[in-house]
C-alpha cells in the first residue's frame, strides 16, 4: 500500500498564546528573518529561512497585536495592549524607544526610507513618529472611521492605507495633505493588508474573500470567494502567480493567482490561522494559529511520508545555527529570565 504523501513544515515553538501577527524581513546582506507578535505579549525573532529562533523582545506588558522589521532588518517595531508601540534593536533585543498612546496599539509599520513609524490602534487616531527624533510629538491623523485594525506605506511612503475593525473598506491618505485620497471598498472589515515587494498589487482579505488591488489605480484586479472565513491572505513577491489563504478552518490554502483554483492545501495546526506571510523570495512561506506555533512551509514539492517526524524550532528545543550570517544577530542578543522559562514551558496545543 502506497504512503500518503503530506507536507511537513519547520515547526517553531516558543509562545505561549496564539500569534497574531507574522512579518518578513526584505533580504540583506545577512540573510532575512522574520519576526512574530502574540498575546504572551513577547515578540520573537527568528532566521527566516530556517526558522531557528535568534531572540525574544522583553518589555511589553500585554498582548502584541502587531509587529515590523524595518529595510535593513536592524530595528524591529512592535503595538501592543499595554498603550505603547515599541522600537527595537534588532541586534541586541534592547528597547529604544517607547512610544505612549492613549490606547490599544494595534497596528504598526516602517516607511520604506526606516526614518518613521506609522502605528494605529483602538484611538481611531493614526500617528506618524519621526525616528530620527523619537521624542518630539507625531503627526497626527484623526479622521479615520472606526479602530484602526492594519496599516501600510504605499507610494516611497507618500500614501498611507488603513482599515478598521468595524466597518469594511481599506482607505488611502495622502500623507502631504492628511486626506483621504481613496477608499477601496469591501463588505466586510478588511483583517489583512498587504503591499506586494513590486509595488504593484495591494492584498486584502475580508470575510470570506480575498480581494487584489491595482496599487497604483486602485482598480480591483481580482476577486475570489473562499469557502471559509479568511483571516489572512499573501501574493507569492516573486512572480505574483499564487496567493496563500488561512482563517477559521485551520488550514493553509494556496490559490492559482490567475484562475482562484485551488492548488494545495497544508494542515497541521490546532486552532484557526490568525496569520499567513510569504518570504520575501517565494520560496516559503509562514502561519501563525490561535494554537501559539509558527509553521514554515515549502513553496515547492517538500514531501514526506506521512509518519514522518515533524521538526521544531524554539527556545524550547535546540536553537541551532547553520548560517554563519545570523551569527551577528545571535551574539549579543539577549532575554532575560523570567522570559526563557516561560518559552519553555510553551507547548504546541
Amino acid at each position: 500500500m502506497e504512503k500518503k504523501k503530506v507536507a511537513v513544515p519547520l515547526v517553531c515553538h516558543g509562545h505561549s498564546r496564539p500569534v497574531v501577527d507574522l512579518f518578513y524581513s526584505p533580504i540583506t546582506p545577512d540573510g532575512f528573518f522574520l519576526i512574530s507578535a502574540s498575546k504572551d505579549g513577547s515578540p520573537m525573532l527568528r532566521n527566516g529561512e530556517t526558522g531557528d529562533w535568534i531572540g525574544t523582545f522583553e518589555g511589553h506588558k500585554g498582548a502584541v497585536w502587531s509587529c515590523c522589521l524595518d529595510t535593513n532588518g536592524l530595528r524591529a517595531a512592535s503595538g501592543s495592549a499595554d498603550f505603547t508601540a515599541k522600537l527595537w534593536d534588532a541586534l541586541t533585543g534592547d528597547i529604544l524607544h517607547s512610544f505612549e498612546h492613549k490606547h490599544i496599539v494595534r497596528a504598526c509599520a516602517f516607511s520604506e526610507d526606516t526614518h518613521l513609524l506609522l502605528t494605529g490602534g483602538f484611538e481611531k487616531t493614526l500617528r506618524i513618529f519621526d525616528l530620527n527624533r523619537p521624542d518630539a510629538p507625531p503627526r497626527e491623523v484623526d479622521d479615520s472611521p472606526g479602530s484602526v485594525r492594519t496599516v501600510a506605506w504605499l507610494h516611497s511612503d507618500q500614501t498611507i492605507l488603513s482599515s478598521c475593525t468595524d466597518s469594511g473598506g481599506v482607505r488611502l491618505w495622502d500623507v502631504r495633505s492628511d486626506k483621504i485620497v481613496q477608499l477601496l471598498e469591501t463588505k466586510s472589515p478588511v483583517t489583512s493588508v498587504e503591499v506586494s515587494r513590486d509595488g504593484r498589487y495591494i492584498t486584502t482579505a475580508d470575510g470570506s474573500t480575498v480581494r487584489f488591488w491595482d496599487a497604483n489605480h486602485f482598480g480591483l484586479v481580482k476577486s475570489y470567494n473562499m469557502p471559509f472565513n479568511v483571516e489572512s491572505a499573501s501574493l507569492e513577491p516573486k512572480l505574483s502567480n499564487k496567493f496563500i489563504a488561512g482563517g477559521e478552518d485551520m488550514w493553509i490554502h494556496m490559490f492559482d493567482f490567475h484562475t482562484g483554483e485551488e492548488i494545495g492545501c497544508n494542515k497541521g495546526h490546532h486552532g484557526p490561522v490568525h496569520c499567513v506571510r510569504f518570504s520575501p523570495g517565494g520560496e516559503s512561506y509562514a502561519s501563525g494559529s490561535e494554537d501559539g506555533t509558527i509553521r514554515i512551509w515549502q513553496t515547492g514539492p517538500a514531501n514526506h511520508d506521512e509518519n514522518d517526524a515533524l521538526p521544531g524550532n524554539g527556545p524550547a528545543g535546540k536553537v541551532k545555527v547553520g548560517d554563519d550570517e545570523v551569527t551577528s544577530k545571535i551574539e549579543g542578543f539577549h532575554i532575560n529570565d523570567k522570559g526563557k522559562n516561560e518559552e519553555e514551558k510553551a507547548i504546541d496545543i
